[in-house]
């Protein structure tokens, strides 16, 4: 029942998006074309292009349609055509135009082209796995932060020796709210590294080396949130990334960038996402560093039911759903290890085909490493006790610094050790009939149907404009980046999506 009300409240949210596109969809098709590069003042191309379109007045016709039709003009390639705008040697508004019958025909190969690139790089994750095996799950997933991504490679590849199986590349402080990807490798940045494509080659090249080393696939990961997310989940696609962080909310309430602007986005960025065979990660989590993880459990539940629904309406499987739940259950309340379990268990089983993201305790870490490091165990224990998918590791100094390699090394130590000890131990226990852990889930379960009943009735924008998650309020009309969403009209086309389902179904 409760995943039928997530159902209402997706498809009236889709039904808003299927209407309306934006700058950031537009940026992905000149990309996913093969539009690249920057100019002389190093503005991306694909900005070029879509800002062109949107001073002439005409962008909600889209760029497939304007890109296909001055191939016909001009016999260009799209790169050629995007060079020529940028130089002012073409104005897309003023070439003769041509039936949008025709604009497909001419548009459509170099879609395939693109389409069949990002099928291959699925083909070489598949093929590599199979060669070379990978790890078992949960997945050890850690995070590199240098700001150089020279540096990074050199952290992943240890981190990889030390047997972790994803790693993650935080992206710089801010990057969320750029309207723009910057282009090229990159070494300055704070708190983390700028996603670029060039980047992104950079350590996946690194990753298949080590990879082949220690005898087992690395699972490279970014993220795909902010303003820029469709763009980046493109770029992770054409050079195989296997984890994007995207979620349909996680903007919305924690970098305040407007509802309708996100949710378009972030069904185009699931789409790819979902062909390419990424797994993405959801936010839930952060929910709780913001409202208390007992009062508020029940709308990180409901979340990931909605998460769920907008991602099988993208073209998802459940097996690349990394929904996401947290460990941040204040550790002074009594008996608190239980809710957690209780959580954690009635997750697994909601969505027992789910690599589901269990998320680390930071809201209660206090900068003393030892106690800290027991708190990981503890986080540890029950992730291999429920089966959860992605474990992204604690680290003992959380709350103290950016991890260095020997924290790193010992969080992994601690995860392995429990994992290897524990392994077996969810399938050999029963939880007491009406015990303190089922009531718990099913306390949870029933507030969030709750919930979501009334959201089915309220809307998903209204229900964000009261504060449902989070404990924070965001307006539809407010935030950053409604200026780049357009209604849809007569010529739009964009031809990635009807295809990029079909191949994954």
């Amino acid at each position: 029942m409760a995943r039928g009300l997530a159902k209402n409240i997706a498809e009236d949210v889709q039904g808003f998006v299927d209407s309306y596109t934006t700058v950031a969809v537009e940026r992905t098709i000149c990309r996913l074309l093969g539009i690249d590069g920057v100019d002389a003042d190093e503005v991306p191309l694909p900005n070029i292009i879509v800002d062109h379109l949107k001073d002439k007045g005409i962008l909600n016709e889209g760029v497939m349609y304007f890109i296909g039709n001055a191939i016909l003009e001009t016999n260009l390639s799209p790169q050629q055509i995007a060079e020529k705008v940028s130089s002012g040697e073409i104005d897309l508004s003023k070439l003769p135009t041509h039936s949008k019958e025709d604009v497909k025909a001419t548009i459509e190969p170099i879609v395939n082209e693109s389409v069949e690139r990002i099928r291959k790089n699925r083909e070489v994750r598949e093929n590599y796995i199979e060669k070379i095996g990978e790890g078992d799950k949960p997945y050890l997933y850690v995070i590199v932060a240098t700001g150089n991504i020279y540096e990074d490679v050199i952290q992943a590849q240890a981190a990889a020796r030390q047997g972790a199986d994803v790693i993650a590349v935080i992206r710089t402080t801010g990057q969320s709210l750029l309207d723009y990807v910057p282009y090229g490798a990159t070494t300055e940045g704070f708190g983390g590294t700028f996603a670029t494509q060039e980047n992104f080659r950079i350590m996946r090249k690194a990753l298949d080396e080590v990879g082949e080393e220690v005898g087992k696939y690395i699972r490279l990961c970014n993220y795909c949130s902010g303003l820029c997310m469709p763009e980046i989940a493109a770029m992770g696609a054409l050079e195989r990334l296997d984890v994007m962080l995207n979620d349909a909310l996680y903007g919305i309430l924690f970098r305040d960038i407007n509802m309708q602007r996100t949710l378009v986005d972030q069904f185009f960025s699931r789409v790819i996402n979902g062909f390419a065979g990424v797994i993405i990660n959801t936010g839930e989590d952060n929910y709780l560093t913001t409202a208390d993880a007992v009062e508020n459990a029940h709308t990180v539940l409901a979340s990931d039911l909605i998460n769920e629904q907008l991602a099988y309406i993208a073209g998802i499987p459940a097996g690349q759903m990394g929904l996401g739940h947290a460990f941040e259950i204040d550790p002074e309340l009594k008996n608190g290890f239980l809710l957690e379990l209780a959580q954690a268990q009635m997750t697994r089983e909601i969505f027992p085909d789910a690599p589901l993201k269990y998320m680390p305790p930071t809201k209660f870490m206090t900068g003393n490493i030892f106690k800290g490091h027991i708190q990981d165990a503890l986080f540890n224990q029950i992730a291999i006790m429920t089966g959860q998918g992605l474990q992204l590791l604690g680290m003992m100094t959380e709350a103290i610094h950016t991890p260095f390699m020997s924290d790193r090394y010992l969080s992994i130590e601690n995860a392995r050790y429990i994992f290897n000890n524990m392994k077996d131990l969810g399938s050999e226990i029963e939880f007491k009939q009406d015990g303190m852990i089922q009531k718990r889930a099913q306390e949870v379960l029933n507030n969030s149907y709750e919930l979501l009943n009334k959201m089915s009735s309220d809307g998903l924008f209204n229900s964000l404009e009261k504060g449902t998650f989070a404990d924070i309020k965001r307006s539809r009309t407010g935030g950053k980046g409604l200026a780049g969403v357009v209604e849809k009209g007569s010529n739009y086309m964009n031809l990635f999506i009807p295809k990029m389902l079909g191949g994954n179904q």
